[in-house]
């Protein structure tokens, strides 16, 4: 796994899973992790998380750490509207907010929502993502270029990272200036050196070590560029190719990561995992269905943007509700399975369904 990732992922991961065990409501989409390599962490400061790459992209498929995006659905259905749908907001107001987004989904007005019509929904709301990221990296670039000359080196960076993480500023800078060893900790130096990488590969050519706006962009979300997207991929490819022939194996893919939980409540969410994970690769990722994974067929199934995978993810997304097997979405089957389109189940949810339509 990529290190700065690695480092920073680990805690939160061993916490979440100690959680679904004592509070006994486990995630089926949650990947398990060593208990026995988990330490004491603090959450990322506000300024952090302003300048560094987020793990969770949305709107994209899988997390950069190679993990499948459990809430996919959700964000693709709702777009910027997905916060609303809270689990303790009044279930008939949640309805409402559903049947409005349905009227809106249902382009042609017939009251059924077509595969088509959930892919020109499922454009739009990718695209409400994007010009969220688009709008957030404004302030962060703004973060990371104090004076304002539109271009970011390194250097600059680097400063305000570390500040971030605690270290004095002017300090650091005049370090940095005059070539001095930062003396930093293992981890933090493993993290630069990882950030670094992925500055480079964000710097288009022709390369002058230096980002715009754009570039940082890229930087913070690979998932805006065509040449950071297959970076993010090769970046994934290597956390799990265990046989170093840049492909993806079921075997690879599904492995589970190193260490076990001993209790048997631990083994049904590996055992979730893994069948999730399984029916993913088999179904949709191997596009051949030749057993293999490769490159291409992995950054096809991480583009945000790419039509052929809005259409079939529509297709995926009726085909989980459709109970009467019509290839189309209704009102009532939508309501029925709220849970699966917006994290919210809705009580009585076909109750006044054609009143309030």
């Amino acid at each position: 796994m990529a290190v700065w990732r690695k480092l920073w992922s680990r805690n939160l991961m061993a916490a979440s899973l100690l959680v679904c065990i004592l509070l006994h409501t486990m995630d089926v989409h949650a990947r398990p992790a060593n208990m026995s390599a988990s330490k004491d962490k603090l959450p990322a400061s506000k300024d952090e998380n302003e300048i560094l790459p987020p793990d969770h992209l949305n709107g994209v498929k899988m997390e950069m750490d190679g993990h499948l995006n459990k809430d996919f659905h959700q964000e693709v259905f709702l777009g910027k509207e997905m916060e609303e749908f809270d689990e303790d907001s009044e279930p008939r107001r949640n309805r409402k907010k559903l049947i409005d987004i349905f009227t809106k989904v249902d382009f042609n007005k017939d009251r059924s929502v077509s595969a088509k019509e959930m892919q020109r929904w499922i454009m739009e709301k990718t695209e409400e993502h994007f010009q969220e990221a688009m709008k957030e990296n404004k302030n962060s670039f703004r973060a990371v270029d104090p004076d304002g000359d539109g271009h970011v080196t390194w250097d600059e960076y680097r400063v305000k990272f570390l500040a971030s993480k605690g270290f004095n500023e002017k300090e650091i800078a005049e370090k940095i200036k005059n070539n001095e060893d930062l003396k930093l900790d293992e981890e933090t130096q493993e993290v630069l050196e990882s950030l670094k990488d992925r500055w480079f590969q964000a710097d288009n050519p022709p390369a002058d070590q230096l980002l715009n706006e754009q570039e940082f962009l890229s930087f913070l979300h690979p998932e805006h560029s065509r040449g950071m997207l297959k970076y993010m991929v090769k970046e994934i490819v290597r956390d799990l190719d265990q046989d170093g022939d840049k492909k993806l194996t079921l075997s690879e893919f599904i492995s589970l990561p190193v260490g076990t939980v001993e209790n048997q409540q631990a083994q049904d969410i590996d055992d979730d995992w893994v069948r999730e994970r399984k029916k993913e690769f088999e179904e949709v990722i191997d596009s051949d269905r030749d057993g293999i994974v490769t490159m291409e067929e992995l950054e096809e199934y991480m583009d945000p943007m790419n039509e052929h995978n809005a259409l079939n993810e529509a297709k995926q997304m009726i085909a989980v509700a459709d109970e009467n097997q019509n290839h189309n979405l209704e009102l009532d089957e939508i309501l029925k399975y709220s849970e699966y389109f917006t994290g919210s189940k809705l009580m009585d949810y076909a109750r006044n369904v054609h009143e309030e339509f």
